[in-house]
């Protein structure tokens, strides 16, 4: 039941819908209905305004069905998310089960709660807490079924959740900000936001030979932005992070990128407006690859060839 999160040497670029390998060529942008064309870059939409707050996900305790020191709070499922906490001197999990689809989740102990994706579209979940009894075999502590019927389809993809954490006072939320001010549409947005993370964050080689061997990893949006550095697993939750919290919908995707089969991690973003260039193609209204770790410095060595990805799991 282990969840393996072992985000290491890593890479990739298109698999289809977008390629994102490389510099992006700055160009001006128009207002509602127009475009820009900066030589090799272009973007157009709608007109786009910096949100005045964040979309912000909670774990309600007071909403929280209780049993066995677990609460499990589904008062949010509709806005995509659901929030889990327990008490265990033992090893948890928080399992979150559609269909044959399943999700499991590292689960703190110390009644600290966690807040997941309700990432397998509509229909009926079981949420369960789960505690290790041997080796990797677990027994159900609590658990509770409920019937999601989301808001939207990107409505999981535009909130914090453990590996997209941030809140209003996140200092890659101000960062996130100052990128879009001025910008005339989504598609200047996501252009910002790579162009600056592709210049200044660097693969950390380091830390990916660290944690060859480990599961588990949690990447923090504020400490990629302050070191500079990081994995695939920490680009794509930086990228999640600006994005979501200006309103963007963003996935994180994990899996695997070809021709080794590497474990990868790369974003999906969807904006009802374009952004075309050499290196990207992003429609309206369709989920695009952006894959950051591929453009980044550094990280040339690392990566695939950018031809073929595999998802495996979707937060």
């Amino acid at each position: 039941m282990a969840l393996a999160l072992c985000l290491t040497a890593c890479g990739g670029g298109d698999g289809g819908g977008s390629v994102s390998a490389g510099p992006v060529a700055s160009g001006s942008s128009s207002a509602e209905g127009g475009s820009s064309d900066g030589g090799d870059s272009s973007t157009s939409g709608p007109a786009y305004t910096v949100p005045g707050s964040v979309s912000m996900s909670s774990f309600n305790e007071g909403a929280a069905q209780t049993g066995n020191d677990c609460a499990i709070d589904t008062s949010n499922v509709a806005q995509g998310y659901v929030g889990a906490s327990a008490r265990s001197d033992a090893r948890l999990k928080f399992q979150v089960t559609k269909g044959e689809m399943s999700y499991n989740y590292d689960l703190p102990g110390d009644g600290t709660p966690i807040v997941v994706p309700i990432n397998m579209g509509n229909g009926a979940y079981t949420f369960r807490v789960m505690q290790n009894t041997s080796g990797n075999n677990y027994v159900e502590l609590f658990s509770v079924i409920e019937n999601v019927n989301l808001a939207s389809d990107t409505a999981p993809f535009l909130v914090p959740n453990m590996f997209v954490d941030y809140n209003e006072s996140s200092a890659v939320v101000a960062k996130a900000r100052e990128l879009a001010a001025g910008a005339a549409n989504q598609g200047d947005v996501v252009r910002n936001i790579y162009q600056w993370v592709v210049d200044n964050v660097t693969y950390d080689h380091a830390k990916a030979s660290e944690l060859a061997s480990v599961t588990g990893y949690v990447p923090s949006p504020d400490e990629t932005l302050s070191s500079r550095t990081g994995i695939c697993f920490d680009y794509a939750s930086l990228g999640a992070a600006m994005l979501r919290s200006l309103g963007i919908p963003c996935q994180v995707i994990t899996g695997y990128v070809s021709p080794d089969d590497v474990y990868h991690a790369w974003n999906m973003v969807y904006i009802d407006g374009e952004w075309v260039s050499v290196e990207i193609s992003i429609k309206p209204n369709s989920w695009t690859r952006v894959d950051l770790t591929f453009a980044a410095s550094g990280a040339s060595s690392t990566i695939g060839d950018g031809t073929s990805y595999t998802d495996r799991y979707t937060y």
